[in-house]
């Protein structure tokens, strides 16, 4: 069993850290279930008031070990690489196994659907007994158990279940067929699982920001989008902000700022709301500061309509 928080703490020792990851024990407690990244601890991988962060650990201890061991988690800063060829196959993939496999594994112990980011990919937060169900690098991990994607019918087996997203909760984007093959490239789903890293780490930072009175909830990849998001802002300024490794209109991933009550203004440059795509993001945009931009914008933006 993976304990991302526990081997961070072997990692570095006297400290009481916290990680991206979500980490055992299973959570029994309503309304999410699952453990709080922000919650306590001494270095965190963001910044907050009382707190250090990854960076300056890695920066005290000048342990190059350390920092690279601290990127492939995303506990530090890096770049974004250009997509792989196989993306958009590896996505599509790996969606339909997030709804038909890990949403419905979860919701099956606690009725919850939500996902998180976790090593070089997806999962499960920790539920019933201590099981955890994720993606790493294109492969199912169920506990110490791997298992290459082929069918989903012969994921379920591995799991121990009969695929299929959990009825009357949300309208499945894919289908989901037993043998048909999953197109899953391991360089392509590493780059899903950046992406996943990305946006976790930009999410709990404007969530560690945020006030009483924005009602951050948490940050939870959604398997019905796909996308990894969290819902804050005072009343009359909520919005979805949130990553998405892409859609039908979005051919790359994008994130997003998604006003629950839709604004006028040029930095509204899409139907729903705001994005800023993979390619500007790479080039260089500032992914946090267009956050934090649209969480000003809705402020001072007029409603439409």
């Amino acid at each position: 069993m993976r304990n991302a928080r526990g081997e961070a703490e072997d990692r570095v020792g006297r400290f009481d850290v916290r990680v991206l990851e979500p980490s055992p024990p299973a959570v029994v407690e309503p309304p999410f279930f699952a453990d709080d990244p922000l919650e306590g601890g001494q270095i965190l991988p963001v910044e907050r008031a009382g707190t250090r962060t990854w960076s300056e650990l890695c920066d005290q201890m000048d342990d190059p070990t350390l920092q690279q061991w601290c990127r492939d988690r995303w506990l530090v800063p890096r770049p974004l690489a250009p997509l792989p060829p196989r993306f958009d196959e590896t996505r599509g993939a790996l969606h339909a196994v997030a709804e038909h496999l890990l949403a419905p594994s979860r919701h099956a112990a606690n009725g919850k659907i939500g996902l998180r980011f976790t090593y070089r990919g997806f999962g499960t937060p920790f539920f019933g007994d201590g099981r955890q169900v994720r993606i790493e690098d294109g492969e199912l991990v169920d506990g110490d158990r791997r298992h290459r994607l082929a069918t989903l019918g012969a994921a379920g087996a591995f799991l121990g279940m009969t695929p299929g997203a959990p009825g009357g909760l949300f309208q499945p984007t894919t289908r989901c067929d037993l043998d048909a093959p999953l197109p899953v490239d391991r360089r392509a789903a590493a780059a899903v699982g950046d992406w996943y890293g990305f946006c976790a780490r930009l999410l709990e930072q404007l969530r560690a920001e945020a006030t009483e009175a924005d009602r951050a909830g948490r940050v939870q990849l959604w398997p019905e989008h796909f996308d990894i998001a969290l819902e804050l802002g005072v009343d009359g300024a909520r919005a979805n902000f949130g990553g998405s490794p892409g859609d039908d209109g979005h051919p790359e991933p994008y994130l997003y700022v998604g006003p629950w009550q839709p604004r006028q203004g040029s930095f509204w440059n899409e139907p729903f709301g705001a994005s800023l795509g993979y390619r500007e993001i790479i080039a260089g945009a500032d992914a946090l500061a267009f956050l934090r931009q649209g969480k000003q914008h809705l402020l001072r933006s007029p409603v439409s309509g």
